[in-house]
């Protein structure tokens, strides 16, 4: 399949995914909200979570809003780990325990305090000479995981992936795609930063149909193999490569042929 095909296969895949409610995805639980804080809180413990079965993470964030009131940002701007462990007690999601819940909400508590909003805090590290999202997102989760130390029994750290370990850093990737991103399914809010300079959010599914459709050559699938595959997603739309992240996932979640 030369490049011309790929483009309009590609292109046609993104127009048939992008509307509203598509296919199964924990996106949609951001499109209940309306306040920008809620918004932008809820999306990144949602991305944070977002490992295991679409099932499993809805249920789990679904589970966790009821528990906070449905007011994400109210719940965690106030939130005391002494007053509101009683809400979270015995709350967790498979190696994620109960503790690495509370330092979660600590931690975003405390950025939210210092920053304003999460936004405030991305565009604290970015810097206009970068290629990319990468260096603001290191300084980003650096900042949401400085006071949490390390446990040997305990995966907070996790949570919140840093490029400096060389990762795909998927789930913070989606996370800035659902906040840069303007479409139907993305919500844009994040509207002062460039979407081409976005990292596609690498997981199997998109591991396994980049390599299938030779998008990349990289065999190691770590955050050069996310680098290589965005850049070569900007010979097919140089101003929004990560727009076609959605629809190549879910042709592998949904067992669709492209």
């Amino acid at each position: 399949m030369n490049n011309s095909e790929l483009k309009e296969k590609l292109e046609a895949h993104y127009k048939n995914y992008r509307k509203k409610f598509s296919s199964k995805d924990p996106v949609w639980i951001l499109h209940r909200f309306s306040d920008e804080r809620d918004i932008e809180l809820i999306g990144l413990v949602t991305a944070a979570y977002a490992y295991g079965s679409v099932e499993m993470i809805n249920s789990f964030i679904n589970l966790l809003l009821r528990k906070t009131g449905n007011k994400p940002y109210e719940f965690t701007i106030n939130f005391s780990k002494r007053k509101d462990k009683k809400h979270l007690s015995g709350l967790y999601y498979r190696f994620n325990s109960y503790n690495d819940l509370l330092d979660m909400f600590s931690a975003l508590k405390n950025a939210l305090v210092k920053y304003g909003s999460l936004k405030n805090l991305f565009l604290s590290h970015i810097k206009r000479s970068d290629r990319n999202i990468i260096p603001a997102l290191t300084g980003f989760t650096s900042e949401l995981n400085k006071n949490i130390p390390v446990f040997s029994d305990r995966y907070y750290h996790y949570l919140f992936s840093n490029p400096a370990n060389r990762s795909t850093c998927k789930r913070m990737n989606l996370y800035l795609r659902w906040m840069v991103r303007s479409d139907e399914i993305d919500t844009g809010l994040w509207k002062e930063i460039d979407a081409s300079k976005l990292v596609m959010p690498v997981d199997t599914h998109i591991a396994k149909i980049s390599k299938a459709l030779k998008l990349t050559e990289r065999k190691t699938i770590d955050l050069k193999f996310a680098l290589e595959l965005t850049e070569k997603l900007k010979q097919f739309d140089p101003r929004d490569p990560v727009k076609y992240d959605f629809a190549l996932c879910h042709i592998g979640i949904d067992k669709k042929e492209f």
